[in-house]
């Protein structure tokens, strides 16, 4: 068994560390070989480079002891037994996926690979996502404070699941080659509308308005919410009134009056006289008044499940699970009740044991709102937790509903 430091690391952070077989330094991390054994690529092997000129070695990953912050330790003494170059066609994460472009499904570039999140599971390491942000380029020159500085001036990740990665091309080496995202028009509605809305926004208008025309309404709403304003007014433009009036009604209160409030003010009024009545005057309070109560801001739309649930079987239905919910990082533990005894991140399920229920891997201990919670109570709530959603609690415990950050950021609370 493995032991690492953590879970989750990048392969900027361990390429260079220095790599011991036992207690006898022998070279360093130069490189890592993935297998596209399925979803998510498995790690078959490092590569070490050694000096003097001595062969590089090919060392199994089932051979690696101990990954910490500064060393790697290998569980064998004989060198020369991982002699060896890498067998034609393996795919290296270094050499060639690094730097490459990402292309969407008309090869248009999207961004640049800058880094590749690495997951340890079940004794097992797999590449996750590929990581284009610009904080993860300064990281890898060594501007660690930079990055840190950009990353709290622009928060956020700028990721994409391997998920959504097609398989790489057999001819992908240092120069040649390119990651390809998987946004092919059939199963372009398998992409999470955050991933969808970044390739939106980089497409042209041709572009972005052909694919937005192949999702289904409950995806395209979603996605909607999530495209920046410039982007959000050309979508609904060119859409029919009548349904971009359905995509907004599929909206909790506090997105559809986020997305109204972008739009000119005799198109959000038309809008508004087409969404459900009991509805609209909700929103309009919203975008009128930034109402202070919490629960103008909640959903009721959320993943709730008792704490016997298998994570497995989270994972293999989560798909199911998500569609139509509002808030899908999380996963509530609840007993036949409602009373909630903790809260998954969906990152822990990815990770956790086959066999492991809800029950073993939740957090107990719920940062949560009371249900007479305001606005300003729950942004001061984001910002000293940076949670993506908050349940809201009744006085008996019950959770009665979720805001999400999404649906709170940017709004200014009233000033007593």
């Amino acid at each position: 068994m493995v032991a690492v430091l953590e879970r989750e690391f990048f392969v900027s952070e361990i390429l260079g560390r220095k790599v011991f077989f036992r207690k006898e330094r022998i070279g360093r991390l130069t490189d890592v070989v993935i297998v596209e054994t399925g979803a998510f690529p498995e790690v078959s092997n490092f590569i070490v480079d050694r000096p003097f000129g001595y062969p590089s070695l090919l060392i199994p990953w089932s051979k690696i002891a101990l990954i910490s912050a500064t060393e790697i330790i290998v569980d064998d003494s004989d060198v020369a037994t991982y002699q060896a170059a890498p067998p034609e066609g393996s795919i290296l994460l270094k050499d060639h996926v690094l730097d490459k472009k990402i292309l969407d499904m008309d090869d248009h570039e999207v961004e640049i690979v800058y880094d590749v999140k690495l997951v340890l599971q079940n004794d097992k390491l797999y590449a996750s996502e590929v990581d284009f942000s610009h904080n993860r380029l300064l990281r890898r020159l060594g501007l660690k404070k930079l990055a840190n500085w950009l990353a709290e001036q622009n928060p956020g990740e700028r990721s994409v699941s391997w998920i959504y990665v097609q398989p790489l091309p057999e001819k992908i080496g240092a120069f040649t080659g390119n990651v390809k995202l998987n946004v092919l028009k059939e199963n372009i509605g398998d992409i999470h509308p955050v991933d969808l809305a970044d390739i939106l926004e980089e497409l042209d208008q041709q572009q972005r308005l052909a694919v937005f025309h192949q999702l289904e309404p409950e995806h395209a709403s979603d996605t909607l919410e999530e495209v920046e304003p410039r982007v959000q007014r050309e979508l609904i433009e060119a859409l029919d009134t009548k349904k971009a009036a359905d995509l907004i009604d599929r909206m909790s209160h506090a997105q559809a009056a986020d997305v109204l409030a972008a739009l000119p003010a005799d198109k959000a009024d038309e809008l508004l006289h087409l969404i459900d009545p009991e509805t609209a005057p909700k929103v309009q309070q919203l975008i009128d008044q930034h109402d202070e109560h919490i629960g103008l801001y909640a959903s009721d739309k959320f993943i709730k499940l008792p704490p016997i649930t298998i994570a497995r079987s989270v994972i293999d239905d989560y798909r199911h699970m998500a569609r139509d919910k509002d808030v899908v990082m999380y996963v509530y533990v609840v007993d036949a009740d409602g009373l909630l005894l903790g809260v998954v991140d969906i990152r822990e399920l990815i990770v956790a044991g086959r066999d492991q229920t809800l029950a073993e891997i939740m957090a107990e201990n719920v940062i949560s709102l009371r249900e007479d919670a305001t606005l300003k109570d729950a942004l001061d709530m984001f910002e000293r937790y940076s949670f993506r959603a908050l349940p809201i609690l009744d006085q008996d415990e019950h959770i009665v509903g979720v805001v999400s950050f999404k649906d709170v950021r940017g709004i200014t609370p009233r000033l007593n």
